[in-house]
């Protein structure tokens, strides 16, 4: 269901922007993080699947979209390499956040975990609005 996530969000970034749609589907990531516990006791399962779905399009839709703001940012001489670190990044915080949920299991209840990776969207949130306010990294000319 990701996949449709990162499709649906490159048809909307057309229209609304990268940034914007990696926002927003940050934004529903996290809330679903949060929200976690109670989709987890949910009495129907018609309701928890439609939760489930929800976040497996949000949780991954904003990875393309970071991808595209480095393409669309960075620097030509070192494009290449912007792209490969934030993939890298990606990748990273993801192995990160499964060994993290592993080592949680063992002392808290299946239905809390979740709630920690909403860490990660609220850093990206962060890491958007930096961008906003104009700071910039400076690379060495080459």
């Amino acid at each position: 269901i990701g996949s449709l996530g990162c499709v649906f969000a490159g048809y909307l970034s057309e229209k609304f922007g990268s940034e914007k749609v990696a926002t927003i589907a940050l934004c529903i990531s996290g809330v679903c993080c949060l929200t976690s516990p109670v989709a987890f006791t949910l009495q129907y399962d018609y309701l928890f699947v439609g939760f489930l779905l929800l976040w497996g399009i949000t949780v991954v839709a904003d990875s393309p979209m970071f991808s595209t703001l480095v393409a669309q940012n960075a620097p030509m001489q070192i494009k290449g390499t912007a792209l490969t670190i934030v993939n890298c990044i990606g990748f990273a915080i993801t192995i990160v956040s499964i060994q993290i949920i592993n080592v949680l299991l063992l002392d808290m209840s299946p239905q809390m975990i979740y709630m920690f990776l909403a860490i990660g969207p609220a850093l990206g949130i962060l890491a958007l609005r930096l961008k906003n306010k104009k700071i910039v990294l400076s690379t060495p000319d080459v």
